[in-house]
């Protein structure tokens, strides 16, 4: 009994990601395409899922989400190069667009006087909660600061690199390869991420 909230909570956490950027597209687009729709129609009509998921998170939590909007940004962008151009494999660089610029600003973010990833975590606990607090007082020790510094160097490095994986994935294959190959690569990356930071 005692772990079925802790499960619940995962549950909660991994059914969007699941309906909304990953099996949903999925299936949408596979669907779409076996209905006759062409590749590039087919793409655009299942990015939709993942801009909805973006959106019920802005209504829910009554605030922007900063990847969010990168997320957004990523499919308009692929969208309109898209239908643009009739490329189906340009409608797929929407996911490698806040990827890359995810691990850009990761890197970036360390010239700044907190390191994005402590950002992140601080954001998660609270600022202005005791836990927080007790968390950020930490900043002053060099081996926290440190390790928060590696930790987003390898986020940012991780990212960049999931993105260049991804356009390669996209250039060398067929349009239904890349479209599962995009949706799940990011899980693996985050997967061996968050093992590293775990371990």
């Amino acid at each position: 009994m005692g772990s079925a909230g802790p499960n619940r909570g995962r549950l909660q956490t991994l059914a969007p990601i699941a309906v909304f950027d990953v099996i949903g597209p999925l299936v949408a687009y596979y669907s779409l395409r076996s209905a006759g729709l062409s590749s590039v129609a087919a793409l655009v009509l299942s990015g939709v899922l993942p801009a909805c998921g973006v959106a019920l998170k802005i209504v829910r939590h009554r605030s922007v989400d900063a990847i969010g909007i990168l997320v957004l940004i990523g499919i308009a962008v692929g969208t309109a190069l898209g239908l643009a151009s009739g490329n189906a494999h340009l409608v797929l660089l929407d996911g490698t667009v806040p990827t890359a610029v995810f691990g850009a600003v990761c890197l970036g973010s360390l010239r700044s006087r907190r390191p994005l990833m402590f950002r992140f975590a601080l954001a998660a606990m609270g600022a202005d909660t005791a836990d927080g607090r007790g968390f950020a007082d930490k900043w002053r020790y060099p081996g926290f600061r440190h390790a928060f510094r590696v930790t987003t160097v390898v986020w940012g490095v991780a990212f960049l690199a999931e993105a260049a994986a991804q356009v390669l994935v996209i250039e060398t294959s067929s349009t239904g390869t890349a479209k599962a190959t995009s949706n799940l690569m990011p899980l693996a990356f985050a997967a061996v991420v968050v093992a590293w930071n775990i371990s």
